[in-house]
């Protein structure tokens, strides 16, 4: 038989003659078998989405709970301090703080004048100079604004606050030390930044304070004074050497 014969066994054509043997196909992969939630029957899957949900949701107040609980006080946990309570104890008790100290809810201004004989011989006495906007100023939109300019002045008011009693007297032995710090920090910023301080000779110097308390949200129930508070110190004469800017 030629190879090119046609085969009488294959199937027939539409005029009865014998057509050519088609080939057959290959037979299909089966599908791969499902998993998980996708192997159960819709009910269940509709089942262990709700319970996934529950959990989730049930995580998330876990971890809420347990924030507020270790947060400072505030509007929240005054509110709802029995609740979080409730849920967390005993079982969840926690027994250390996640932030302290308490942040400061406070804008506190540190303004400072000087007394200052000029050349002529007369003592003329400056205006307030208020440092802490200065600094804010050179903060406000600086990407990588200096340390000195966040916390120098920042943290030598906190010193000496923290060292002298509501009669600006020094308590401790710390106290000399805090005043003498402030002292210098002012007189070299007058030195630097008053244009009266720079054509004389600095012989006094005073400073105070403008403390205003943050208001609260509107939502809040909390209601604070929104009063400043004035701190004055009384007038300090710097040494020698700092008169003379030498520790500018």
């Amino acid at each position: 038989m030629d190879a090119y014969d046609e085969d009488p066994r294959g199937p027939q054509g539409p005029d009865g003659s014998a057509g050519t043997r088609l080939p057959e196909e290959p037979p299909q992969p089966a599908p791969p078998p499902r998993t998980g939630i996708a192997a159960l029957s819709p009910r269940y899957q509709v089942g262990a989405a709700l319970a996934l949900a529950v959990v989730a949701v049930a995580a998330c107040v876990h971890v809420l709970m347990v924030f507020l609980s270790l947060a400072p006080a505030n509007t929240v946990t005054k509110q709802h301090g029995k609740a979080i309570e409730e849920w967390l104890y005993p079982e969840f008790e926690q027994n250390w703080k996640l932030f302290a100290p308490n942040p400061l809810q406070q804008n506190i201004a540190v303004q400072v004048r000087a007394q200052v004989r000029l050349r002529d011989g007369q003592v003329r006495t400056t205006g307030w100079t208020d440092l802490s906007a200065q600094d804010g100023t050179a903060i406000d939109g600086n990407l990588v604004p200096s340390h000195t300019q966040q916390n120098e002045l920042r943290r030598a008011w906190d010193y000496f606050a923290a060292t002298h009693g509501a009669d600006n007297r020094p308590v401790g032995l710390r106290g000399s030390l805090s005043e003498q710090y402030l002292r210098r920090i002012v007189v070299m910023r007058l030195y630097r930044d008053d244009p009266t301080s720079r054509e004389g000779v600095i012989q006094r110097v005073q400073v105070r304070s403008s403390t205003t308390n943050v208001q609260p949200p509107a939502w809040s129930r909390e209601r604070v004074s929104d009063k400043p508070v004035q701190r004055l110190l009384p007038w300090w004469s710097p040494t020698a050497d700092e008169a003379s800017g030498g520790v500018r």
